[in-house]
């Protein structure tokens, strides 16, 4: 039984009233608020019927607690890569205070070459693992903004009111509103990007180092050999990391999804 029928009941109760007058205001009251209610429920069922079925209490458990893990799932995956670029830097960092100290107690000698190649060496492939790992994590990271991008719309759908209070944007501008656009430059300003960069360095400096032992401890010969290799090293990794974004945001995560169109 509703308040409002309640309501009528008491009122039409014999003796629930001191005066004709009483009565009358009551059921004047009572005939405004079931007109309100009537007017509010239609409203209602307009608002639902426009929309769609409302969405089952169970639809939301699931649909709020999938948006939780995955903003926990994304969350993790920042902290590894920057868990990973933070191991790597300090070794870089502690592998040149190596080489300084090696080239100041032997003078620049037979063993500061052969020290520093086995240095920059395996920092080099420290430095491509290191990009490798932080690419992936990179990656499901993006995969991750995608589904909670779309468990946005899903609120949007069923609560269109929230469109005043929260970030709404047309799902091709879904990621660039989080942070992440399209393009080379970006490719530069990711985690792996800098990695990448400080890899590039790694590489050119150890092939630079080769050239001077093999060209007889000539300079120019270091530093043109180092200067080429690090740059054709840079625009690999790049180019790699571009490639392999543009080929992420192919995959079609959902059944009802079209084919999307190249990243650039």
């Amino acid at each position: 039984m509703s308040a409002w029928t309640r309501y009528a009941a008491q009122i039409a109760r014999p003796g629930s009233s001191d005066s004709p007058a009483r009565d009358c205001c009551d059921n004047r009251t009572l005939a405004v608020a079931l007109k309100a209610g009537e007017t509010t429920s239609n409203n209602q069922n307009a608002r639902t019927g426009a929309e769609g079925a409302a969405p089952q209490p169970a639809a939301v458990a699931f649909v709020t607690t999938e948006h939780f893990t995955l903003q926990g799932a994304r969350t993790a995956a920042i902290t590894e890569s920057t868990s990973r670029a933070t191991i790597f830097i300090g070794s870089v960092s502690a592998g040149l205070v190596a080489l300084g100290l090696i080239a100041a107690a032997t003078r620049i000698g037979t063993a500061f070459y052969a020290f520093g190649l086995i240095l920059l060496s395996t920092l080099s492939f420290l430095g491509f693992v290191t990009l490798d790992r932080v690419l992936q994590s990179g990656i499901e990271e993006l995969h991750y903004v995608e589904r909670i991008a779309r468990l946005r719309a899903y609120y949007f759908d069923f609560a269109p009111e929230l469109t005043r209070y929260l970030a709404s944007v047309p799902p091709s501008r879904r990621l660039a509103i989080l942070g992440l656009r399209s393009g080379y430059w970006p490719a530069f300003r990711t985690t792996a990007g800098m990695i990448g960069v400080v890899t590039a360095v790694l590489t050119g400096s150890d092939a630079g180092l080769l050239a001077t032992i093999a060209a007889g401890h000539s300079a120019v010969a270091g530093f043109v050999t180092g200067g080429v290799v690090g740059v054709a090293v840079l625009m690999a990794l790049m180019w790699f990391q571009y490639s392999a974004f543009a080929q992420a945001h192919q995959l079609r995560l959902f059944e009802d999804e079209q084919e999307r169109p190249d990243a650039g």
